[in-house]
């Protein structure tokens, strides 16, 4: 017969060397992420083990991990100290804090199969550049010292309930950190049964593991990867502790930890304590380092923008339009938002800990933007102060629709990224996701129907200089939707296909696209309207004016009017003309009527 071995803190677990004879054990895909903010599942992958241990067909052994269990940021001992000095509210929305903190407090384990977990954290890592540096670190405070990328254990604890330490006496939690290619090295079953992540009776008989551990097998790729650290609760002792622990990170991936343990009893465990991340330029995880230099470019780009609008307002500014006004506004709030999100990302970088304050503002100027500039657009494809002096009735629902709009994309973005320090993608629920969709796409459909009656307004006028302007405005949204329905269906594509983030280095470009699309189309709108010394002439007064001085070269001078409005004049060509004109000028005032 085989001794069971229990392990002591801080022991790395390996299975049994004479094990694999006897048995083998079948990797279970545990793990997965969302995709396109849709829970989307990847089959298992075959196994080219003995088929004495297959693999099922069924979904991951680990469904919803990702997406159900919340991190939040910590502080440090000092910190707090600090911050006893200042506003309750500000320190609540401004935490600083000393590295890529995940804390765990308040969390509870959730029951999977004959296992026990709590996901600790998923972020992209890379290696660090020079060998020198990376290092095996020593189990110490400094240990964080020695290495470029690691990740941190700061004095994590376990608290199990009173009366649980009496009946059940020694057990232990373990915390297993592994890289994404090595997921299918977690889990296994004997004679094809049920697939489990802790080792059960039979394969503990087999030889194959030790029961009540997690079953993983080494990495061939990796080598001394996964890794699992053990806290053991000493005979009736009520607490765990895991003492500070720095692992190196020697290879580039999207690194995962769970805290896992396989004893019933311990329900109702209690987890303090906080890991620390940390990648060779910083703090900020992989997937999102690549974005603080891309907002810092989006930052000098508005700032070209602004230079080029503000000289012609200046140059132009007794023309200016109440149009120009909101472009101006527009462009305004674009440099204040690329400015916060570079600003929010490079603290991040430096400390760790998402700045809530500027994270927040960051995301309100963004919404407040993106808001104001879908309605501009709607207003202008409406042909206010072109072809309508007023909105009528349509403008209640115009506010209705910006206001609802600025409302449901402030809470998904908020809950996208105020105090998240995962490297994971898709984290926002679907009722938050879809209100944003369908309120984009009404803005979409009534924007277009919109421009076609002002362009039919337009040609029946003969505007010609304005409708040369509204063509172009009408070619510039219409690329712009059809780019974005193309990568609408790149980023599902994408997501689909990368459902355990193995392509995390690449999944910045996703959010930065949609950065660069609209700022395209701000430039074309600066274009098409920009200040200059015509601007009035594309109002509605202005507009009548012009029609009729263009008229005036294609027609005999008009009769005299009589104070009923009938013509004096005797020719039938006259009264035609006057006629002709009397008709279309009305309808437009019973349209505006009905509005």
């Amino acid at each position: 017969m085989h001794q069971r071995h229990t392990p002591r803190n801080n022991e790395v677990v390996q299975p049994t060397s004479h094990g694999h004879s006897l048995v083998h054990l079948t990797p279970v895909s545990v793990f997965h992420s969302s995709a396109a903010r849709l829970h989307l599942h990847a089959p298992p992958r075959s196994s080219s083990h003995s088929a004495s241990l297959h693999l099922p067909s069924s979904a991951p052994f680990l469904p919803h991990l990702l997406l159900r269990t919340r991190l939040m940021a910590a502080v440090s001992a000092a910190d707090r100290l600090r911050l006893l000095v200042v506003c309750g509210v500000v320190a609540a929305l401004l935490r600083p804090g000393e590295a890529s903190v995940h804390e765990y407090r308040g969390l509870g384990f959730l029951n999977k199969g004959n296992a026990f977990i709590l996901h600790a954290g998923s972020e992209g890592l890379y290696a660090p550049v020079s060998p020198a540096n990376a290092t095996a670190a020593e189990d110490d405070e400094d240990a964080a010292a020695v290495a470029d990328a690691f990740i941190r254990f700061d004095k994590i604890t376990f608290r199990r309930l009173d009366d649980a330490a009496k009946e059940t006496g020694s057990t232990m939690v373990q915390i297993l950190v592994f890289e994404i290619e090595d997921r299918e090295m977690i889990g296994g079953s004997a004679y094809g049964g049920q697939k489990a992540i802790c080792c059960t009776s039979d394969l503990a008989k087999l030889g194959a593991c030790t029961e009540g551990s997690v079953i993983y097998r080494p990495s061939q790729v990796n080598p001394g990867w996964p890794q699992l650290f053990v806290a053991t609760f000493d005979g009736s002792d009520s607490i765990a502790t895991l003492p500070s622990r720095t692992i190196p990170i020697t290879k580039t991936g999207m690194y995962n930890m769970y805290f896992i343990h396989c004893d019933p009893s311990l329900a109702g465990l209690e987890i303090e304590g906080k890991t620390i991340w940390k990648n060779p330029s910083g703090y900020l995880p992989g997937r999102m380092a690549p974005l603080k230099n891309f907002f810092g470019l989006m930052s000098f780009a508005f700032v070209l923008l602004g230079i080029y609008w503000f000289y012609q307002y200046m140059k132009f500014w007794r023309e200016v339009l109440p149009l120009q006004n909101c472009i101006t506004l527009v462009i305004t709030l674009g440099m204040l938002e690329m400015s916060l999100w570079y600003f929010e990302y490079a603290e991040f970088n430096e400390t760790g800990v998402r700045p809530n304050g500027i994270t927040f503002w960051a995301v309100t100027f963004g919404t407040v933007k993106r808001t104001v500039a879908r309605v501009i657009i709607l207003v202008v494809s409406m042909g206010y102060r072109v072809v309508r002096p007023t909105l009528g009735g349509l403008t209640s629902k115009v506010v209705m629709l910006g206001g609802t709009f600025f409302l449901a994309t402030e809470i998904l973005e908020l809950v996208e990224n105020l105090g998240t320090v995962n490297d994971l993608s898709g984290k926002a629920r679907l009722f938050l996701v879809y209100p944003v969709a369908i309120l984009d796409a009404a803005f979409v459909v009534w924007i277009f129907l919109s421009l076609s009656k002002t362009l039919d307004k337009l040609w029946a006028r003969r505007s010609m200089a304005k409708l040369d302007i509204y063509r172009k405005f009408t070619i510039a949204l219409a690329v712009t939707v059809l780019v974005s329905v193309g990568w609408i269906g790149y980023e599902i594509y994408f997501k689909s296909t990368d459902v355990f983030n193995e392509r995390w280095q690449y999944a910045w470009i996703i959010p930065a696209f949609w950065h660069v699309l609209s700022f395209s189309l701000l430039c074309v709108i600066s274009y098409l309207w920009a200040p200059s010394q015509n601007s009035m002439r594309f109002t509605n007064d202005a507009s009548e004016n012009f029609e009729r001085e263009d008229s005036l070269s294609l027609i005999r001078p008009g009769p005299i009017a009589s104070k009923n409005g009938w013509s004096l004049s005797s020719s039938p060509d006259t009264k035609a003309t006057k006629n002709i004109t009397v008709t279309s000028f009305d309808g437009d005032d019973e349209e505006n009527k009905r509005e």
